[in-house]
């Protein structure tokens, strides 16, 4: 739904505004918001989100320019459109693991229960399959109360088996009218198809959207959930891999980070390290041979410093690799992504090592450290604990106040509620034209990699 409102001092403004129930339900009752009874609460001055806050996409316009796109501000809400005593709410977690799944499954549980008095939570099993293949479990403070001190998802995981007729038909008939689903860019496409199955059928359904992905992929939104841990937990990767470079003559520290389409966690351990003399991202290609190639970017390197850290997204220079294809095969009955890439880290590691092969003035020694999974599986850090239970609660808040087919994420540090069409129109990537990749590239004092085909077209014209 998209409100155009007028701004006769400025100009016009675009409200995202997100579905409600109300909107294919008429007559619905409200509720009194039970925060008002809630003493941990009475120290607040306004504990309720005005229904007219609106948070900017676009924070920095000009004095005369569009107001431009806003979002209905995340929060607790006046009136609440369900009774907590008839409440039952469902949790899933789908796709690959990150940091924080289980922070967010916890406050999910503890926010219903101890802001909103719901007591019957129940965690589907297994990804999208598990809501009609697998069991239930039942969630209570109790059972989540120290999960977040544990990686992975208590609730398990899967990719694919999405039957969106099948879903809603179990959430009938289980009684199920809160719907938290976790994940990625995939995920938060099938939970919109769930949502328009829901209201086509008249469901009084609230289905809510959390985004987690450690590759900080998707759209519209600040962050995901896992991103601060993973960042952090790369730098052990490439301290790793500096130190072996140091200790040695002539060595190369590869490390290959996460990030098939977006290369976020790459640029940002880049940049929190500055022990990383290139980072190579899928929005960047790069070359190897000839001049101003990786290979002589390298020599010049080791003879200026002696060693050097390569950090590369597994997405980065799979075109590449699909001109010199090596066997790769898709697991049996396994929908991982994953899958679809060739190992461009022990790829690039092999082609520089052929390089200096030939070169006998020269002996190379190369490190490749992969701490692919090593970094999807440890607990959220403290910055992400703290992002997780904000989300969570935020999320808990829209579903009480009758909001439905929506992700929650923080647009310029304020969560808000953001329609699923707009998460799900593509996948966020780095712009190597702007600042964040200059700096990047200020920092490693690496080229700006060009393609060669590119190169050979430009002169030509």
């Amino acid at each position: 739904m998209v409100l155009d409102c007028a701004n006769s001092s400025v100009s016009d403004f675009v409200l995202e505004d997100v579905p409600h129930l109300s909107d294919y339900i008429p007559d619905l009752p409200t509720y009194p918001d039970p925060l008002q009874d809630n003493p941990s609460y009475a120290v607040v001055k306004q504990y309720y989100v005005n229904k007219d806050d609106t948070v900017a996409q676009q924070i920095v316009v000009h004095k005369n320019s569009p107001r431009g796109i806003h979002f209905r501000r995340a929060g607790p809400a006046e009136k609440v459109y369900f009774d907590s005593e008839e409440v039952c709410a469902c949790i899933v977690t789908c796709g690959g693991l990150c940091p924080g799944l289980n922070t967010v499954i916890r406050e999910i549980v503890c926010g219903l229960y101890h802001m909103y008095g719901v007591h019957k939570v129940i965690g589907i099993q297994g990804g999208y399959p598990g809501f009609y293949s697998r069991n239930t479990v039942p969630l209570t403070p109790k059972v989540v109360n120290d999960i977040h001190k544990r990686g992975g998802t208590i609730l398990g995981t899967s990719y694919g088996g999405h039957d969106t007729s099948k879903i809603v038909d179990s959430i009938q008939d289980r009684g199920i009218n809160q719907v938290y689903i976790l994940g990625g860019y995939g995920t938060q496409i099938e939970a919109a198809l769930i949502f328009e199955e829901v209201r086509r059928r008249g469901l009084k359904v609230s289905v809510v959207g959390i985004p987690k992905t450690i590759d900080n992929d998707i759209p519209v939104i600040d962050k995901s959930i896992g991103f601060d841990t993973a960042v952090e937990e790369a730098q052990r990767a490439i301290n790793s891999a500096h130190v072996e470079a140091e200790s040695t003559e002539n060595c190369i520290g590869v490390v290959k980070l996460m990030g098939r389409y977006s290369g976020f966690i790459a640029m940002y351990a880049t940049l929190a390290s500055r022990d990383v003399d290139c980072c190579l991202i899928p929005e960047s290609h790069f070359y190897l041979e000839g001049p101003g190639g990786l290979l002589e970017f390298i020599e010049k390197r080791l003879k200026e410093q002696g060693h050097m850290v390569i950090v590369v997204a597994e997405g980065a220079g799979q075109e590449l690799l699909s001109e010199n294809p090596a066997p790769i095969k898709r697991v049996q009955g396994d929908a991982s992504p994953d899958q679809l890439f060739q190992d461009v880290g022990l790829w690039l590691s092999q082609r520089i090592k052929d390089h200096f092969a030939k070169r006998q003035n020269m002996n190379l020694s190369l490190k490749y450290i992969d701490p692919t999974y090593m970094i999807r599986a440890i607990p959220s850090n403290a910055s992400d604990n703290v992002f997780c239970t904000l989300l969570a609660q935020s999320a808990v808040h829209g579903a009480m106040a009758g909001y439905t087919g929506f992700t929650v994420g923080p647009v310029n540090g304020r969560n808000s509620y953001i329609p699923f069409h707009l998460i799900n129109e593509g996948e966020k990537n780095v712009v190597i034209t702007d600042r964040m990749w200059a700096r990047l590239l200020a920092s490693t004092h690496q080229p700006s990699f060009s393609n060669t085909k590119e190169m050979v077209g430009a002169r030509d014209e």
